[in-house]
């Protein structure tokens, strides 16, 4: 199969399903390393095509109705990354990406989509498996997420949340 066929079933598989497709199960079924498939992936999003990329794979995004959403500036050290994530989620917010502001390449952004327990619990599993550094080690700990959540009065509740544990950025 030439990689042009390969990237047309790629986005076929990604527009039908609900829900995320892991790039090693691309790989896998199109008998591919996984960096082609993240390649892949790379021109189809050049094409337009609007994919999201996670930590727990692809998918397409699809019209998102927000309810409520607000950006956060928050600070704090790797080894509290999963309390912030819970202080958000708990308090019924989706955490949809995180972003950093970087002094040569401006704002960097990263999708997310952390939703629940479950998905905190594999970001961080992911985390410890592979050795990543954090998007936020390049910037000091200074980093911003979209939270979206049912109404202004849970992203109120969050940022106070946020704020009390000591996580929200205030220009310390």
């Amino acid at each position: 199969m030439n990689a042009k066929v390969r990237r047309e079933k790629i986005r076929d598989i990604l527009i039908q399903s609900d829900k995320k497709v892991k790039g090693n199960d691309l790989a896998d079924l199109f008998q591919v390393s996984r960096q082609i498939v993240v390649g892949d992936v790379a021109l189809l999003k050049a094409s337009g095509l609007p994919v999201i990329s996670t930590p727990r794979g692809y998918y397409i995004e699809k019209n998102r109705t927000a309810h409520a959403e607000r950006t956060f500036v928050c600070i704090h050290q790797k080894r509290q990354t999963g309390r912030e994530m819970e202080i958000i989620v708990t308090h019924g917010g989706i955490i949809h990406n995180v972003s950093i502001d970087h002094e040569m390449y401006g704002i960097m952004t990263a999708e997310l989509e952390i939703e629940n327990e479950e998905d905190i619990r594999l970001f961080l599993e992911k985390m410890r498996e592979t050795h990543f550094t954090l998007l936020s080690a390049i910037s000091g700990g200074i980093h911003s997420h979209l939270i979206e959540a049912e109404n202004e009065e849970k992203l109120d509740e969050i940022e106070k949340a946020l704020r009390d544990a000591g996580f929200l950025y205030e220009g310390k």
